[in-house]
């Protein structure tokens, strides 16, 4: 269903400057009032009124949180960190319903030990997004990057390692509720996709704690190391 504040949330990020500081801690990971202002070169105040704003509509949660490194007195007061909230926000109009549909599916794959013909479906999906970019198809690991980010899965360079991870599940929800079958399912999406593109990239599986999706793109060369050592 479609509830008034899901719309009044989605409202408030019609506003340019509210995006931009949405995006931006999202972006961030976590991110305090100063350093938001700073990166968009507005005034503390204004950010500081944004960020509550978007806060008090659920779309960021706030942290009392030292970031000093020291306790006692003499460290400081602590700052208001911002960060992404974990509520969900899905707007249709008409209401639309696509999340209960998603998991009674899930549930009636695995009832039925259907999983590989979703893996398959999964890779042929894929291969299809793959090939229906042609000549526009990325070649770098930024060029890769963007597509990924246009997919919903906010994409971070990572070290040295010449990886990206994936910060966000656009299957969140089901992947909680049904982990092996959603996982398996984006693994084989995300395979697909990457190897269509001849980039020189592998998606493969690397859960972590806390938020992200489970799988990370490396260059072949790591995927091919990782292979030998299992």
């Amino acid at each position: 269903m479609t509830d008034d504040s899901v719309i009044d949330a989605a409202g408030l990020l019609a506003d340019p400057t509210r995006r931009r500081l949405y995006r931006y801690v999202t972006e961030q990971g976590e991110a305090g009032r100063a350093e938001a202002a700073d990166a968009l070169g507005i005034r503390r105040t204004l950010a500081a009124f944004h960020l509550d704003r978007l806060a008090e509509a659920g779309l960021l949660a706030v942290e009392l949180r030292k970031v000093s490194g020291r306790e006692g007195p003499g460290s400081g007061r602590p700052a208001k960190l911002y960060r992404r909230a974990d509520r969900e926000f899905g707007l249709h109009l008409p209401p639309r319903d696509y999340a209960s549909a998603a998991h009674l599916l899930a549930e009636a794959v695995e009832r039925s030990g259907a999983e590989e013909a979703l893996y398959a479906a999964a890779r042929e999906e894929g291969a299809r997004r793959a090939a229906e970019r042609g000549a526009d198809a990325p070649r770098t690991r930024e060029e890769l990057a963007e597509v990924l980010r246009g997919c919903g899965y906010e994409p971070a360079a990572e070290g040295g390692r010449g990886a990206l991870r994936l910060r966000n599940c656009p299957f969140h929800s089901l992947a909680a509720a049904h982990p092996p079958l959603a996982c398996g399912m984006n693994l084989e999406l995300l395979r697909a996709l990457v190897a269509g593109y001849g980039t020189g990239f592998t998606a493969r599986m690397a859960p972590r704690s806390g938020e992200g999706c489970c799988v990370e793109i490396v260059p072949d060369s790591a995927a091919d190391s990782k292979n030998n050592e299992d």
